[in-house]
């Protein structure tokens, strides 16, 4: 496979990557989240790009890009003063930023972008790079994660290189991301607000909005799958106590006992003192090392269930769910 794509950094990167969009097509770009591959959301050919580029399925819907608040009505609807307040809101508060609102779906929208729903997500993101293509460019964007359908999400230029550089052209490079984990995905209701996917943005944060829940998505929204985020090796889940296995590799919470590491036969740490925003950062690319490690299985060891923890057993819990029916492990979390 030859990886073809070019890594350009600035505004070099800027400029190219504004000329490959306005032509129709995608390019690998950052965000503050996860490296996203990216299309002008009104040119339905090049979101056709994105779809065939990361092999996902056309029923799997999009979020969409902005620079700033002001360019919602070009993509969305408000469905009544009481929503748009609240929109404005939560826009004063966490915009720019990980937080994705499903709203109604603007009808000049393509159709493609939302899998057929007449809503869309959107979110106004944080990161230069990204501002800078958008206005540059004129045109929302739409852009999920810049990975194989299912696989780990990349959270540097060189993942995304080795995810997609046979089948893109150009990779925007900004380093690591900072959040490391995809946005917070909320969903306003009639009588309240739903997290439809726990990330950055936490329940803590958006209790004084009002009253909210979290639960299993019973719409259509991205990385809704109950399989997704996953690496190509089995991955299991420690609850409580760790067990040892020589061939295999653990991603542990905090740094584990010298005699527990020399027990596996690759580790890596998300945070050596169990900082869980650190843990996040570092969640993707840890599982990703890990998976092109030695080892022949993955553990992982669970984390607080608490604040953006809730998102990183989220993401752990779908990352594993292949794993649980294969030869030889009865469950894809062990407790003891």
């Amino acid at each position: 496979m030859s990886l073809s794509a070019r890594i350009l950094i600035g505004e070099e990167g800027v400029g190219e990557g504004v000329k490959i969009l306005r032509a129709g097509g995608i390019v690998g770009l950052p965000t503050e989240t996860v490296y996203g591959l990216a299309a002008d959301a009104f040119q339905p050919l090049a979101v056709a790009r994105v779809f065939d580029a990361k092999q996902r399925p056309l029923s799997d819907p999009l979020i969409v890009h902005l620079p700033e608040t002001s360019w919602l009505d070009r993509v969305a609807r408000f469905t009544s003063q009481r929503q748009e307040d609240l929109v404005k809101e939560l826009a004063a508060t966490f915009w720019p930023g990980p937080l994705t609102i499903l709203l109604q779906k603007h009808p000049d929208l393509p159709d493609l972008v939302t899998a057929g729903s007449n809503q869309v997500a959107v979110r106004v993101t944080s990161h230069p790079y990204f501002q800078e293509v958008l206005r540059q460019l004129g045109s929302p964007i739409a852009a999920p994660s810049a990975n194989r359908f299912g696989r780990i999400s990349p959270t540097s230029a060189e993942d995304v290189r080795i995810e997609l550089g046979d089948v893109i052209s150009l990779i925007l490079d900004a380093g690591p991301c900072s959040h490391g984990l995809e946005s917070t995905i909320l969903s306003l209701e009639d009588n309240g607000m739903r997290i439809l996917r726990p990330g950055p943005v936490t329940m803590d944060q958006l209790k004084k909005f009002g009253h909210f829940s979290l639960s299993e998505s019973i719409v259509n929204t991205p990385g809704s799958l109950p399989g997704h985020y996953a690496p190509r090796k089995e991955l299991h889940i420690f609850e409580s106590d760790i067990i040892a296995d020589q061939a295999g590799g653990l991603l542990a919470f905090r740094t584990p006992p010298r005699e527990l590491a020399k027990s596996f036969a690759a580790v890596e740490v998300l945070s050596s003192n169990g900082d869980l925003r650190e843990a996040a950062a570092t969640f993707y690319g840890a599982l990703r090392k890990l998976d092109q490690s030695d080892a022949l299985r993955l553990y992982a060891e669970s984390v607080p269930n608490e604040g953006i923890g809730v998102a990183i057993m989220d993401r752990l819990r779908r990352a594993s769910w292949g794993s649980k029916n294969k030869k030889g492990h009865p469950a894809g979390i062990f407790s003891r």
